[in-house]
């Protein structure tokens, strides 16, 4: 992953700032043993700190569906990590290194993501975003002077290039079949017939088992109610 990025920005460089120049494109620590040895043009990308973009954590689980649109797997949605890089020009003369920092800024300037058409490898198949920022300030925990103090070089100008990178790195789950409705019946009653239940004799939810089915109450049987009924006639008051 490191290294894709490394490549993108390489192949950026040269392309829209380089144009094809006889400068190289390094991503060496800058220390003052590696300063002393440079005898030819160079822009230096050093990579000087890796820490996660807590800001784009996100929870949860991701979906992946196939081409009927059904759920196939979940998995975990990407983590984002801040790749920083030290950006230093090296040249003979310190006007054509200001020179030089100002054409690149003026390119990262353009771009608020990584060109999605440069993207190789794991990167373009995540299919997201890579955003960039470019001369910050440095966060509260750290300065450039700090940099430049533990590298034990002396202190030069410099961009600072922050690139948020996806990593998909996670376990997949996969997801069982879809619920469907075929054979689902429902019944309700004390004691279901077997067909109804497959054959096997199990009783609805909430019934009780064994219980007899009910029978009407037949005519001077405990228990039975007698409707009567009369026609054409009215009650007699009391005493008439």
């Amino acid at each position: 992953m490191i290294h894709e990025v490394d490549d993108v920005l390489r192949t950026l460089i040269r392309a829209e700032v380089l144009e094809g120049g006889q400068i190289a494109v390094v991503f060496d620590a800058p220390t003052r043993e590696w300063a002393a040895k440079v005898n030819s043009p160079m822009v230096n990308l050093y990579l000087y700190d890796i820490r996660e973009d807590m800001r784009r954590r996100e929870r949860g689980l991701h979906n992946e569906y196939d081409e009927r649109g059904a759920i196939v797997a979940r998995r975990r949605p990407p983590r984002f990590f801040k790749l920083s890089y030290l950006i230093t020009a090296w040249t003979k003369r310190p006007e054509d290194e200001h020179r030089l920092l100002s054409s690149l800024l003026a390119c990262l300037l353009r771009y608020e993501a990584l060109p999605p058409e440069r993207l190789t490898g794991s990167l373009a198949e995540i299919g997201a975003a890579v955003p960039l920022s470019i001369a910050l300030p440095p966060p509260e925990d750290r300065s450039f002077a700090d940099v430049w103090s533990a590298l034990g070089g002396e202190l030069k100008p410099s961009l600072d290039l922050v690139i948020s990178v996806p990593v998909t790195s996670s376990p997949v789950y996969e997801a069982g079949p879809p619920v469907g409705d075929e054979g689902l019946r429902a019944r309700f009653g004390d004691v279901p017939n077997r067909e109804q239940v497959g054959g096997r004799g199990q009783p609805v939810y909430g019934s009780r088992p064994g219980r007899p089915p009910r029978k009407a109450a037949s005519p001077g049987s405990p228990g039975a109610v007698r409707i009567t009924e009369t026609r054409g006639t009215t009650p007699e008051e009391p005493g008439v």
